[in-house]
Formats: structure tokens, sequence, C-alpha cells
């Protein structure tokens, strides 16, 4: 017999606090909403919970992302769909696409090349937000592509499957922006991280060699080779390397105006520079 619905929110609202599980009734009230097949804004309509609301809730409870279990990601206006093998998009990464939107106002046909795309958060709002854009997207991890390819389906994103170190070498010298959400966790911080990325995020969307700004340095390299003269470079990074991401791109002399960003909480997180003419 089903439960009265505010009784089952509310013992599993204390179920995921219990568990350590940030914004319990959040996450209580959005597992809800798919065991009865509606919109969380549609929850007051309901007065029982779903059948599959305490399968969900037990998940959750043992550190499953909640995008893993619904399904779905949601980032700027986008639905996206997400599970086992593919980095879940963060709010965070959403001002890094305002930036690039900022970047290539006035530009007829903005060329865009999105390295480290996982889900395609960044290419699909960049080619869905700004029309007229070309965006072209890579995966290196099949896994990750797979996802990519779904929510990219009947988009005009060109998305490919391959090694970002090298990608798109028939566009080099030709593109507007290159933007990058790469892996800049160092292994040793493993600890950190939380339960639901560490366990769930693919390692290979998470960490990165020795300092954790290895893969930062290939975006680098990659980004000089496919910009144009005076094209423009967005790349985000861990909170703790406002200062060590900027400098590896102020290091080569290859690179003008280099600053850094912060995101809507005042934490430092993604960099850009203009390759130099």
């Amino acid at each position: 017999m089903s439960r009265p619905l505010a009784v089952a929110v509310a013992e599993a609202t204390a179920r995921l606090e219990s568990a350590g599980v940030p914004s319990a009734r959040h996450d209580a009230e959005a597992l809800a909403a798919p065991s009865l097949g509606v919109a969380r804004r549609d929850l007051w309509r309901h007065t029982a919970a779903g059948e599959q609301f305490e399968a969900y809730v037990g998940r959750r409870a043992a550190r499953e992302p909640l995008q893993h279990i619904t399904g779905v990601a949601w980032f700027r206006h986008l639905t996206l769909q997400v599970g086992a093998g593919v980095f879940v998009p963060r709010p965070e990464t959403e001002v890094v696409v305002d930036a690039v939107l900022a970047a290539v106002s006035g530009l007829a046909r903005p060329r865009v090349v999105d390295l480290c795309t996982g889900s395609g958060a960044i290419a699909l709002a960049v080619a869905t937000e700004l029309a007229g854009s070309e965006v072209h997207a890579v995966e290196l991890d099949p896994a990750a592509h797979s996802w990519a390819a779904r929510n990219c389906a009947g988009t005009s994103v060109d998305l490919r499957l391959g090694d970002m170190a090298t990608a798109f070498p028939d566009l080099d010298g030709t593109v507007d922006v290159v933007v990058s959400n790469p892996p800049y966790i160092p292994h040793e911080a493993w600890e950190s991280v939380a339960v639901e990325v560490r366990d769930h995020d693919p390692e290979l969307a998470l960490y990165a060699a020795g300092d954790g700004l290895d893969t930062i340095r290939v975006v680098e390299r990659r980004a000089a080779l496919l910009l144009r003269p005076g094209g423009w470079v967005g790349v985000e990074h861990a909170d703790v390397q406002g200062e060590s991401a900027p400098g590896v791109f102020s290091a080569t002399g290859r690179w003008e105006q280099v600053r850094d960003h912060p995101d809507l909480t005042g934490r430092a997180r993604f960099l850009t520079a203009r390759l130099a003419r």
C-alpha cells in the first residue's frame, strides 16, 4: 500500500540527511517526481508516493548521484541524458558558457571547439544559444562519447571520438574559440573528492597526472594550433588553481590577456586568454 506523499518525502529527507546527502529535501522531492511520472513542480497535485520511490531513495542514500537515478542533468536550458560512464555537468560550468558567448559577440558565424566534451553540455549550450555558430566537440572516452552522441543527435554539433591532443587538425588556425572543462584533480586529492563524484564519475574525466595541470597543458598546446591569431580560449579548473592554471598559459609567451574568473560562489573557476597576433 502506498504511503502519503508528504510522509514519504519527510522520511526520505531524514534518511538522506543521515546518509550525508547534501540538499536532502531537494533530492527527496526530485526522486518522488519520477516515481510518479511527473515534474517536481507538479508534486502538489499528488497525495501518495510512487511505487519506485523507496528504491530510488535507497540508491541515493548509497550516494549514487541523483542524476544517475533520474537519468537527466539540467544545464542552462538543456535537459541532458546522463548515467554511468559520463561526467555529470555541474552548475559551476554554466558561467564558462556565458564567457564563450561574450567572447564571440559580434561574429557572424563563430567557429567554436569544445575539447573534452563529456556529455556535450558546453558544446550543446553554445550551439543552441548562439544562432549561426559552428560548433565542434571531441571526447576520448567511448562511453562518454556515446552519451554525448545521444544528447547531440539531431543538432548541428560536429561530435568526434578522439584525443583532444590531436583533435581537428582540419581546423588548425581557423577557430575563434576553444573551450574545455578538462580533468584537473591531482590523484593525491582522491580522498577529498565527494563520494558521488569519486565513485561514479569516470576517472578519465576527473584526474590529471602530476600537479593536476597536465591536461590543461595539453589544452594550451592544442588551442595554440587551433585558434586564429587573436582567438580566445576558456578553460575550467579547480578552485585552488586560480593562479597555477593561468600560469600555464602565461609561461609559454603565446598568449595575451591571460585572466582568471570566479564562478557565482566567488571561487576561482576558469581562465581565459587570447592567442597573440
